[in-house]
């Protein structure tokens, strides 16, 4: 692919503020898929939400400008995944990139017996992550310890896998759909079902259909937002910075409490009470309608300003946002 140097903003634009809901191709990382956006938009802060392996593929959420000051939100949202967990092959990767380490027939598997096994992992499970990742052990990333042949005690992680669907049985590949917590390892869940049965497994692809609130039915290709740069309506495909926090209670700051909050300061919210017990986040809006902050709860009706977006854009983006929907 052939990128050229369009740019998602104009050369008088300060920044590019919004979400790309992305379609990452195979054979590319995750990080080389923020690269060519951050050439393509001209915009330096650009970071993405939950990284995706080189091999696999589907939605990928991309912050730019001010948006990257929410991917700690966004991150630990739920994803669902369809996997292919190929039976009878084990790799020190748990994918079909790593070096095969145990082969056995599994040929006497039945679908039944697979059923069993995928019953074993819904609900909240303790699972162990892959040598094969991105985490750190004493600075440095497990993966570079495993190309170096070096293997070191991981501790086991609290994950959540609320639906496990058997898709399809074709022996000896087993189709899953998943639906899972922030920081569930499909490639460690693969493993884990292969040693349940007694026959191995490794995760022969991966495809991950939704990082919420994004889907992949709306998720756009690289090529699709080069396309979009190249004829000048690559704004329409940005979805805007409050859009992704639509799930949380709003509130309207009057002209006192909003200049309070943009120079930082809490502001006492009489209408906290309706938000409920428990909610501690909330997006807040000025009279006018203009997007200014997410609090944070920290008394019984005080809000502390955790993230102050400034008014640029904001207006122009949730615009381009309403234009793409009615298309």
């Amino acid at each position: 692919m052939n990128y050229p140097p369009a740019k998602l903003r104009d050369s008088n634009q300060v920044s590019v503020d919004g979400i790309l809901n992305v379609i990452k191709p195979a054979g590319l990382t995750s990080f080389a898929v923020v690269s060519l956006v951050r050439r393509l938009s001209g915009e330096r802060r650009v970071g993405h939400a939950g990284t995706l392996d080189p091999e696999a593929t589907g939605v990928l959420v991309v912050c730019l400008g001010q948006a990257t000051r929410i991917i700690e939100f966004l991150s630990k949202a739920g994803k669902t995944y369809r996997a292919e967990i190929e039976l009878g092959i084990t790799t020190d990767s748990y994918d079909a990139a790593g070096r095969v380490v145990r082969q056995c027939d599994p040929s006497g598997i039945t679908a039944d017996q697979v059923g069993r096994a995928l019953d074993g992992y819904r609900g909240v499970i303790e699972q162990i992550p892959p040598m094969h990742s991105a985490l750190k052990h004493k600075g440095r990333r497990l993966y570079q310890l495993a190309r170096e042949g070096i293997e070191v005690p991981r501790e086991p992680r609290r994950v959540e896998i609320s639906r496990l669907d058997l898709v399809q049985w074709q022996s000896p590949v087993v189709t899953i759909e998943v639906d899972c917590s922030a920081g569930t390892y499909i490639r460690s869940l693969a493993n884990d079902i292969g040693e349940g049965l007694g026959c191995g497994a490794h995760l022969r692809s991966l495809v991950r259909l939704k990082s919420e609130p994004f889907c992949i039915d709306e998720a756009v290709s690289l090529d699709v937002i080069e396309e979009a740069c190249r004829h000048g309506y690559s704004q329409n495909l940005l979805h805007s910075i409050d859009e992704v926090l639509l799930g949380w209670r709003a509130v309207i700051l009057d002209r006192s409490n909003e200049t309070l909050v943009k120079q930082g300061g809490d502001v006492v919210l009489e209408e906290a009470d309706t938000l409920g017990r428990g909610t501690d986040w909330c997006r807040a809006y000025s009279i006018d309608g203009r997007f200014v902050a997410v609090l944070k709860r920290t008394g019984e009706k005080l809000w502390h300003p955790e993230k102050v977006f400034r008014d640029a854009n904001c207006e122009g983006y949730s615009q381009a946002c309403t234009r793409m929907r009615s298309r």
